[in-house]
């Protein structure tokens, strides 16, 4: 069971981290961009909210199956196939949360305005500098966000975790899938026990992002 959580937790770590280095400019680009195609890619990175997670994770098997033309890219590396992999489950939970970060960390930006880097601006301050010395401190609510909404989704996802790594054990079986395997064989109180620890874990990341915007509400560090 420890081997089950450790693998769940190294999911959502990895997931969080790379997302939230892979939404930063996805984010800032849409904040700033004033195009029209601009809502097609707002579009796109927040389609895996409304898509069936069953149907996300069949494409995204398809795409890591050592058939399809990206396999095939990588093939002279040695890798013939991703699917089933942990690697795999990283990619796909890179893709079913993406939304959940790209929405808070954009929003942080539109809410700060051009004026923060316009000032920076006529200080002299390089882009990039400014970026990371002015932009990125006053958008750290939306990071904080990001980071506890796509923690907790990917300990909670299911289908997508299902469909590309199938729950091998030891390998890539999360708690969401244990969940499933132990009440298809009638285990309802081992069930029961996981079960009420994502519950209780769910409320706790969103009790603590509750109170941490309460606290920016009013001011406080």
């Amino acid at each position: 069971m420890s081997e089950v959580v450790w693998t769940t937790l190294k999911l959502a770590g990895l997931t969080t981290v790379l997302l939230l280095v892979l939404a930063t400019p996805i984010a800032w680009w849409l904040a700033r961009r004033r195009t029209w195609w601009k809502e097609i890619v707002a579009a796109v990175t927040t389609l895996p909210i409304i898509l069936p997670p069953s149907v996300l994770g069949f494409y995204l098997l398809i795409a890591i199956a050592p058939q399809s033309p990206l396999m095939g890219l990588l093939h002279p590396f040695g890798v013939r196939t991703l699917a089933f992999t942990f690697q795999g489950l990283v990619i796909g939970s890179m893709v079913y949360s993406l939304p959940f970060a790209v929405q808070p960390i954009r929003a942080a930006f539109e809410a700060m305005g051009p004026r923060p880097m316009e000032v920076a601006a006529t200080l002299r301050a390089a882009p990039f500098d400014a970026f990371f010395t002015v932009a990125l401190p006053l958008a750290r609510r939306g990071f904080v966000t990001a980071a506890i909404l796509v923690f907790a989704h990917t300990i909670g996802e299911f289908g997508v975790v299902l469909m590309i790594g199938g729950g091998i054990p030891g390998k890539t079986e999360v708690i969401s899938v244990r969940i499933y395997q132990l009440v298809e064989s009638l285990q309802y109180g081992e069930a029961h026990r996981l079960a009420a620890g994502v519950v209780a874990f769910s409320f706790a990341a969103l009790l603590a992002m509750l109170l941490i915007d309460r606290r920016w509400d009013r001011g406080l560090p």
